[in-house]
Parts: structure tokens; sequence; C-alpha cells
């Protein structure tokens, strides 16, 4: 058997920007204060040249950031900072996503994962700005207004489902309204975004809203999966893949370009597919099929973050087995799976 492959030379070569390095994701920020965690994000910086990463759950109750004692709101951020500490640390930053709701500011009890992350509007947008206050005037106090400008602030995640926020559209723009006027009141440099949709939704209506209501948005967010709204429910990936086009993530990609206006454009979640136990995360289809993803949207992204570096991954349960299809480009014990190697590959390309 032999292969064929046939390239020009006289051609202009195209900038090559590694948009996929820019960020990758993680399960929960409580997972941040894993010794095994920090271990494997050491790897995956140092190996496939990842530089931001994101986690939901920030300001979850497992995080300590707020809770009621005694009818008084009590205020830590000691172990968020231990989280960005660390990655500092090593060379990294924190790609903020704002999330969940602290159960004493909710307004109802609906929520989401074995960890059980509020989803619930504020019982008061006040209290949640009050909030998003205290936390970034902390930042600014403990990393110094030219490292906290570097960050992304990303308000909330995949408001567009109902299993992750129950406020709906209107919700939604109230709380990033509440969001941003709270931080750019602070320091107008630092950068907030959003929607943080799922499947490309609500970019187009997003930006006119806060256009209309002249609100600050510095970057755009969305994620998308290659079996996101194809094939029957309840089919298995291969299956939704036969139904999906070849080039959907780049022209999904290409699409939501179009739509933010000029705005960079990050995806902060993608896969190739969204089934936290697909057997083909763990097989070599997910590398070929990675690598291709990665370089064919890199000229309409500023960001792509694959979901997640790791299996040390609960949003479901934790499993026992060491190959049982979770998200991740490490097993549970640290072990590469063969999309891992794939990035290794990609970080050794040049810039064209």
């Amino acid at each position: 058997m032999s292969i064929e492959f046939k390239c020009s030379l006289a051609a202009a070569p195209a900038p090559l920007t590694h948009a996929w390095e820019h960020t990758v994701g993680s399960g929960r920020a409580l997972l941040g204060l894993r010794a095994d965690w920090r271990e494997h994000l050491l790897r995956a910086n140092r190996e496939l040249g990842f530089r931001h990463v994101r986690f939901h759950g920030l300001l979850h109750d497992d995080m300590g950031t707020l809770i009621c004692h005694n009818e008084q709101l009590l205020y830590s951020f000691f172990n968020a900072d231990s989280i960005f500490d660390y990655l500092l640390s090593i060379g990294m930053k924190p790609f903020v996503e704002l999330s969940f709701m602290p159960a004493t500011l909710a307004s109802g009890d609906t929520t989401v994962f074995s960890y059980r992350g509020n989803v619930t509007p504020p019982a008061d947008y006040r209290k949640w700005g009050a909030l998003i206050d205290k936390l970034v005037r902390h930042w600014l106090e403990h990393y110094g207004a030219r490292e906290v400008a570097q960050w992304c602030l990303e308000v909330w995640n995949e408001p567009n489902l109902k299993a992750f926020w129950t406020g709906g559209k209107a919700g939604y723009y109230r709380l990033y309204q509440t969001t941003v006027e709270a931080i750019k009141n602070i320091d107008p440099g630092f950068k907030v975004g959003g929607p943080s949709s799922a499947q490309n939704a609500w970019i187009p209506e997003f930006l006119s809203y806060c256009d209309k209501h002249k609100l600050p948005v510095d970057f755009v967010t969305t994620h998308y999966y290659p079996t996101d709204a194809f094939g029957k429910i309840g089919a298995d990936t291969l299956t939704q893949l036969q139904h999906a086009p070849r080039d959907v993530m780049q022209t999904r990609a290409q699409e939501a370009s179009a739509q933010t206006r000029g705005l960079p454009l990050y995806y902060t979640e993608w896969n190739v597919s969204s089934n936290p136990r697909d057997p083909l995360h763990d097989q070599s289809f997910a590398a070929a099929f990675a690598a291709n993803i990665a370089l064919s949207v890199d000229p309409f992204v500023a960001g792509y973050s694959f979901w997640t570096f790791t299996d040390i991954f609960e949003e479901n349960y934790f499993p026992s087995i060491p190959f049982h299809g979770g998200f991740g480009l490490l097993n549970l014990h640290g072990i590469p799976k063969p999309v891992y190697r794939a990035f290794q590959l990609l970080h050794g390309l040049g810039g064209t």
C-alpha cells in the first residue's frame, strides 16, 4: 500500500495560531485542590502547550466562596486563591467561568451534576453583583490589575440549556448586565464576555442586547460538539457522526465567527462527542478526529478549549476503571490516551 501527498510550495503560507492551545477544560473548581489534578495539568502545560484552564463551579458552595452563617454573608477566597496561585506558579492563567449560584443567593433548588451545582437565578441580583464586586476586588488586591486584565471572565455556562440555567434568556441578560457592570466599575480594562452558550446559540441576540443597553462585551464564547443535533436521540456516537457533515466543526466555527462583530471568539468546550462515557474518547479515532478539527477551525477562533485535559472528573460519578470513555486527554492515573499524543504532535507544528 502506498500513500501519495501533494502540496504546492508556491502557495502563500497561512498562519497557524495554535488556537487549541489557548485554553483547556477541566471539571469543577474543587478538583484543582487535588495533587493528581495539578500533576496532570502541569504535564499538559509542559508537553501540549496549554496556557489557560477553564472549569465550572468557582462560586459553588463546595468552594466556600460565599456562605450564610447566623444570617450573615461570609466570603472566603482561600480555595480559589490556592488554585489560581498554582496556575500562575506554572505559567498558566485561569479562563474564569463565573458559576454556579451560591445556595444562599439562589432563587430555587434546581441543581446539575452529582455535586449539585445550583443553576437558578439569584433571588436578589444586587447580592449577586455584590459577590462579583468582592471577588474581583479581591483579585485586584491579591494579583494586581496588570495580571487580572489578562484573564477572560466568562459569565455562566450554557444558559440556553435548562439543565444549566432556569432563568431563560431574559434572566441571563440580567445576570450578564449585573456582572459586567460590577466588574467594569472596578476596572474597565478587565475582560468580560458571554453568552457561553451550547451549540453556537444566542450570539447575535446577545450582542444586540448588549449594544442596545450599552453593555461592554470584550469577547464571545460558545460551545459545539460534532454530535450536537445530529442523529436520533439515544444513538451511539458513530451513528450520530454518520449524520453529521464531515466539516461540521469548521462550518460552525466559521458561522459563529461571522456573528461576533469582530470580537475574539472562544469555544470554551469541544470534544469528539459530548458523552462523558464514550469509548471513542479512549481510542485512536479520537486522535485523528481531534487533530483534524483543531487545524480546520484555527483561522476562525481566538481559542478552542478541548474538554478536558484529565479524567479526574466527577460530573456524574468517579469511575474506578482506568479507561472508561472519559473526556480527558489523560486517564485517571495520568496515562496519555491517543488523543493526547495527537495534541503533542500538533504542539510541535510551527506558526504557518
